[in-house]
């Protein structure tokens, strides 16, 4: 089939999922008020992959010559990863600094899949690689894009998935056939589903063997009988006014609860099922992957906050100011520390035996830490300097008063700016960090691709305390045992 545009994209969308919002079934998604504006931001990806400005980009040609979105392409070096961290940054800034997601997480989890497999059928003679790869090919070959759903609900998080008071809190196998599975249970936080083709499932945690029906993976198309996605409204931002809400009003994120009501799953669709002791390796290696995503679509955010404030200092008249100058230097060192984490983790990559080119863990997480960690800081710097009105403002509807507008016009133009000018500047920050949309951010900063904690955890559990132990000892002469 080749790469698809924009309208058959679209298209494919209305294949009578099963998709709620606010309690109601929806019919279309592409047309619906609010999830539509999710569907045309995801969009974007076709047209970025038919765009003359980003088409070498966005596109790759196998060994046969035929057009693949570059999505897809198995990452085999350090200048793979570095094209697909610049195609992530590149998208998320056209898409006005929110993250596309269709395919980014989807191919991140092909990835993991593709490595894990691989040990998993050495080990266990089964043939769970040669179904990954067939589904990789099925996916690139029809331009599909796919979400993962991998956070399970947990229930009470201090007790293991057969321990808890009923067995559905996590995710499981509840009957095996010749030609497939069955399996129940709900995924939370499953961002962009009703706008893919195909949701792959992955395992959320390390198991137990009492716990071997709860090691799965696999993939299904989002119309299979039994997926239920219930939509969340929040973040969806308050207005759809590009005036009050610049960002939101055209770009989107949507995140579901995916549940999956006895669904059944063929058996080429099967990626682990029951080998427990791959659970947590096949969580972790997706991690891997998917958390070098997240650090490449960051900078563009912070980019916006650094040009928002900067732009208000200029309206304010404060450019000059040496506080102003001070959190603009914190914000701009916040940006490039991240931004170059994530490309130094693509230089440093780590090859595996099959050649898969796998990013740098420690650079990766300090770079999503780095990120979280100062994500609130970096909100109070902006803010600091646009000021209260960016939550005292006045409305549109002012503007277009014949009485109040000759108001707004005379008391809030700034540095020379005119009012509204400098309202759309303040709405901007608004919309960013002090809106529905931006405390959606906010909690995505700390909890998405692995919380503040998970990525510690992660750079001290990696980190090789040994070399530096080496040279303290060698240092005072000491024998380490």
């Amino acid at each position: 089939m080749g790469l698809r545009t924009r309208e058959q994209y679209l298209q494919g969308l209305r294949d009578g999922r099963f998709v709620t919002f606010k309690g109601e079934r929806v019919a279309d998604v592409t047309t619906h008020e609010h999830l539509g504006v999710g569907a045309r931001h995801t969009a974007l990806d076709f047209e970025l992959a038919e765009a003359e400005a980003h088409r070498e980009l966005f596109t790759w040609a196998d060994d046969e010559g035929a057009t693949h979105s570059r999505y897809f392409k198995r990452p085999e070096n350090a200048q793979d990863l570095l094209n697909r961290r610049e195609m992530i940054e590149t998208s998320t800034r056209e898409g006005g600094s929110v993250v596309l997601l269709v395919k980014e997480i989807g191919t991140d989890a092909l990835f993991a899949l593709d490595l894990v497999s691989r040990v998993v059928d050495e080990k266990a003679g089964t043939e769970y690689n040669a179904r990954v790869a067939a589904f990789h090919r099925h996916c690139r070959d029809n331009d599909l894009t796919l979400a993962v759903a991998q956070t399970d609900v947990k229930g009470d998080r201090s007790l293991l998935p057969t321990q808890q008071e009923h067995p559905d809190y996590y995710l499981h196998i509840v009957e095996e056939r010749e030609d497939g599975i069955v399996v129940r249970g709900a995924k939370a936080h499953t961002t962009g589903t009703p706008f893919v083709d195909e949701i792959i499932v992955l395992p959320t945690r390390a198991i137990g063997a009492e716990d071997a029906d709860y090691a799965v993976a696999f993939a299904i198309p989002v119309n299979t009988p039994g997926v239920k996605l219930l939509a969340s409204p929040f973040g969806a931002g308050e207005s759809p006014s590009q005036f009050h809400s610049p960002v939101s009003s055209r770009h989107r994120l949507v995140d579901t609860l995916t549940i999956f009501d006895d669904v059944f799953v063929p058996k080429d669709r099967v990626f682990l099922q029951k080998e427990w002791q791959a659970a947590g390796f096949l969580a972790n290696t997706f991690v891997e992957f998917h958390r070098f995503t997240a650090v490449s679509y960051k900078p563009p955010l912070c980019d916006l906050f650094i040009g928002a404030a900067a732009l208000l200092a200029d309206f304010n008249g404060i450019q000059k100011a040496s506080h102003v100058r001070d959190k603009l230097m914190k914000l701009i060192a916040w940006t490039e520390i991240v931004r170059g984490l994530s490309r130094a983790a693509a230089f440093d990559c780590r090859i595996t035996d099959f050649g898969l080119a796998v990013p740098n863990i420690i650079q990766t997480n300090l770079a999503k830490y780095h990120f979280a960690a100062q994500y609130h800081e970096a909100i109070g710097w902006v803010q600091d300097i646009a000021g209260g009105l960016v939550v005292t403002g006045p409305d549109e509807a002012d503007l277009a008063s014949a009485e109040i507008r000759p108001y707004i016009d005379r008391y809030l133009g700034g540095a020379g700016v005119n009012a509204e000018d400098r309202l759309k500047a303040l709405n901007l920050v608004r919309d960013l960090t002090a809106s529905d949309f931006g405390g959606y951010n906010q909690l995505l900063a700390i909890h998405a691709e692995g919380s503040i904690e998970a990525q510690k955890i992660t750079i001290y559990r990696d980190y090789d305390l040994d070399r530096c132990k080496d040279l303290a000892a060698q240092i005072i002469g000491v024998e380490r045992s």
